[in-house]
């Protein structure tokens, strides 16, 4: 491979689109977390607080709560920390599905369980007055599961949204996996050996730079007979 086209390779957006800043969904999945607890637990703990539902008695154990309560808590708490522990956006998205299945469960659960078990359901019956039923529905199902249902889209949305800081992301996350192939290294400049000069190059740089001579001069002598002349030619310095 040439470095052309390691170069290309670099700069062609592939591969990282899958990847995201490992805080996208921190901040959903401690919440997300925190409710799934709230809602696994409460049917259990609420007696103390006189906020319960039928049988109003702490750590009661029926099939009610584990269908409505206990399996839908455990799967919006894992949701949660799946949200919270990747930097992937496949197991964001899994995961932002497990929560919302989870509240969406909260909500409906209680009004379906009727089918199989009427007429009250499985989820039992709010204890106390009118107004700590209303607060007693809302915080055991209807609005818990309205919480999560908003928290999971939440960060449904923030994984299948590609940002510039998710491609950066993406490209920190490649390179350092993406070793540069051996045959791209650039080879070590191999030191220049001086050439040694002759004498005979230094005497001929010697007479280039020295100031030309000057011209030759003509003269003409007279020459015995005939009348001719001869002409010599003589170098001054």
């Amino acid at each position: 491979m040439t470095r052309d086209e390691t170069e290309v390779r670099e700069t062609r957006p592939r591969g990282g689109v899958m990847y995201v800043a490992r805080s996208r969904g921190m901040l959903s999945g401690l919440l997300l977390v925190l409710l799934g607890i709230w809602g696994a637990l409460i049917p259990f703990v609420g007696p103390y607080f006189n906020y319960a539902y039928t049988p109003d008695r702490a750590w009661a154990w029926t099939m009610g709560r584990l269908w409505l309560e206990i399996l839908p808590g455990a799967a919006a708490v894992l949701g949660g920390l799946m949200l919270m522990g990747t930097a992937h956006r496949a197991v964001g998205v899994f995961a932002g599905w497990l929560a919302s299945v989870a509240g969406a469960w909260f909500v409906v659960g209680p009004i379906l369980s009727r089918l199989w078990d009427p007429p009250a359901g499985s989820a039992g019956t709010p204890v106390g007055g009118p107004i700590r039923q209303v607060f007693e529905e809302i915080g055991f199902f209807y609005g818990l599961g309205a919480a999560i249902l908003f928290l999971a889209a939440q960060a449904l949305g923030r994984f299948t949204v590609r940002s510039v800081r998710d491609v950066r992301a993406a490209e920190t996350v490649r390179r350092t996996s993406v070793t540069e192939p051996t045959g791209t290294r650039p080879v070590a400049a191999q030191p220049v050996t001086p050439v040694a000069e002759t004498r005979g190059e230094r005497a001929a740089d010697f007479e280039d730079n020295r100031v030309a001579a000057a011209p030759a001069e003509t003269v003409e002598a007279p020459v015995a007979g005939d009348g001719a002349t001869r002409v010599e030619s003589r170098h001054t310095t």
